[in-house]
């Protein structure tokens, strides 16, 4: 495998623009940091607290003055719809990839959204259906979507996580069943959702004649088991201690556990097109691999797609 700053340094053409939701910490600041080591790149850090995002960017090695950091809160529609007008109104060169990574994992009290909608779903699956929506137009050819998934999705990995279930996109949103197995179920299934969207996003834009449109790139990403990041900041104290010094230990067990390092620069492989024109793929551990056998389900996918769109205020059709 190439390297990744090199890569992405060899195949710049001109100055390109990449935006990573929750670019401030974890995987997503990794991930910023590694597109931002190209001078050519602009890297939009999108994340809410904008002070904390600043102070991320003050922590990233090697870079000057290509990274931005714009508010934007995944659980609120009208805060998505200013993103997308503050990023046309900076003029930013072409749009080159959206990173949709930011996320959450709540085992605590459920949680609704100002739009009504569960807050798991709504942050980690719905609030980027509407930005990559939002933002088609401002795509150039042969950019890339990448979402964020999760090894979790998949029964068959025995990650320790509760089994998703699927069974409407409206079930999903209202869904404030209580309890740490509830929360932990929205997570995997939001993630599954993830998926779904990404193979419905190659089918549709597959089938369109405009040339730009045809020409993008959707994949989902799996970064692996990562200990110590923010997504188990509503566990237990018991539970974030063994999240944060135990797990770490697995690593030199198990496969498909990485530092947030490691998977960053390889979703930046992935997010800047050193991977080649693939689209419609799922990558998880370093290469593409198949996702769940219930991820291939394009009934879910439609349901989920259409509902989306009904929830979002936008037509279904591209």
């Amino acid at each position: 495998m190439i390297d990744v700053v090199t890569g992405i340094t060899e195949q710049a053409q001109g100055r390109r623009t990449f935006v990573v939701t929750g670019g401030n910490s974890g995987l997503g600041f990794e991930c910023a940091s590694v597109l931002a080591q190209d001078s050519s790149n602009v890297v939009v850090v999108a994340c809410r607290d904008v002070r904390q995002g600043e102070q991320a960017v003050a922590r990233m090695k090697g870079v000057h003055d290509n990274v931005t950091v714009l508010p934007l809160d995944l659980a609120d529609q009208g805060s998505i719809r200013r993103f997308v007008d503050t990023c046309r109104d900076r003029h930013f060169p072409p749009l080159a990839g959206l990173v949709c990574n930011a996320g959450g994992q709540n085992v605590a009290v459920p949680t609704k959204t100002r739009d009504g909608y569960e807050t798991t779903f709504a942050v980690n699956h719905l609030g980027h259906y509407l930005l990559t929506r939002l933002m088609l137009p401002d795509l150039a050819a042969d950019a890339q979507i990448t979402f964020t998934s999760s090894g979790t999705h998949d029964p068959a990995q025995r990650t320790g996580m509760p089994e998703p279930r699927y069974t409407t996109a409206q079930a999903l949103a209202h869904d404030f069943e209580p309890g740490m197995q509830a929360g932990q179920r929205r997570y995997t299934t939001s993630k599954l959702c993830n998926i779904y969207t990404s193979y419905e996003y190659t089918r549709r834009l597959a089938a369109l004649a405009e040339p730009r449109l045809h020409s993008l790139r959707v994949n989902a990403f799996d970064p692996g088991l990562m200990p110590a990041t923010a997504l188990a900041r509503t566990y237990s104290a018991p539970l974030r201690f063994i999240s944060r010094y135990i797990l770490p230990l697995l690593a030199l067990f198990m496969k498909n556990i990485h530092s947030p390092a490691t998977s960053g620069r390889r979703l930046a492989l992935l997010a800047s097109g050193s991977e080649g024109p693939t689209t419609g793929k799922y990558f998880s551990n370093g290469h593409e691999t198949r996702s769940s056998v219930a991820s291939y389900d394009t009934r879910n996918a439609l349901d989920l797609w259409e509902t989306s769109a009904e929830m979002t205020g936008i037509p279904s059709n591209l």
